[in-house]
């Protein structure tokens, strides 16, 4: 395959592979992390290391698809801490990539559940009967059945312009000057972001804890 593109020519790679889930952090098995961790971070990674050569060579871009809910969580932390985690493997590759002409570009969109289909609805009754007996005695149904309402209420909120988030991609392909980061998102997602980042902890956490006890 490299020596195919070593004779055409390369210029980007998108990394654009990425599954979701929902659940509380006791909730899910550690199989499902490491499936996780396998394809939303290390599939991308493996990706970038193999095509490296060329993209040096060709002073090429690449581009990974992260998320605004690497900033903060929603009943979704497996999903937050693999976009968090290739945040900050993207900012060490851009900063180490610039001597050789090759540009990082990270897209961060907000809920777009309702185009890309990556989640889909939840059903209380399975989320249940996937808990471990540990995490049964702790919590009770009608919390499972709520948490799941919420998420799926999320969801189906979710915008269905997905050609945003494409025409993001393009642009951090094609421009002669590209953006580092690229957040295509609603207001209040913007909004929450903004909180995150600035505002001490105990904020962000406020706002949150009130948002899922809405």
């Amino acid at each position: 395959l490299l020596s195919h593109f070593s004779s055409i020519g390369f210029w980007g790679l998108v990394n654009n592979a990425g599954i979701s889930t929902f659940g509380e952090t006791g909730w899910l098995p550690m199989e499902t992390y490491e499936k996780f961790a396998d394809v939303n971070i290390l599939g991308s990674i493996r990706t970038t290391l193999a095509f490296l050569p060329l993209l040096r060579k060709y002073k090429g871009r690449i581009v990974f698809m992260s998320s605004i809910i690497a900033y903060f969580t929603l009943g979704n932390g497996i999903y937050s801490m693999t976009k968090a985690a290739i945040e900050k493997f993207c900012d060490a590759l851009r900063l180490e990539m610039k001597k050789f002409g090759v540009q990082v570009c990270i897209i961060q969109p907000g809920n777009y559940a309702r185009s890309t289909k990556i989640q889909p609805p939840l059903s209380a009754e399975e989320i249940w009967n996937e808990l471990s007996e540990e995490e049964k005695a702790v919590y009770n149904k009608e919390y499972v059945q709520e948490r799941a309402n919420f998420f799926n209420s999320i969801l189906s909120e979710g915008s269905t312009n997905g050609n945003e988030v494409v025409d993001a991609m393009v642009d951090a392909l094609t421009s002669p000057a590209p953006k580092a980061r690229y957040m295509v998102a609603k207001l209040k997602e913007k909004a929450l972001v903004f909180v995150c980042a600035l505002f001490p902890t105990v904020v962000m956490d406020s706002v949150l804890s009130y948002a899922l006890s809405k």
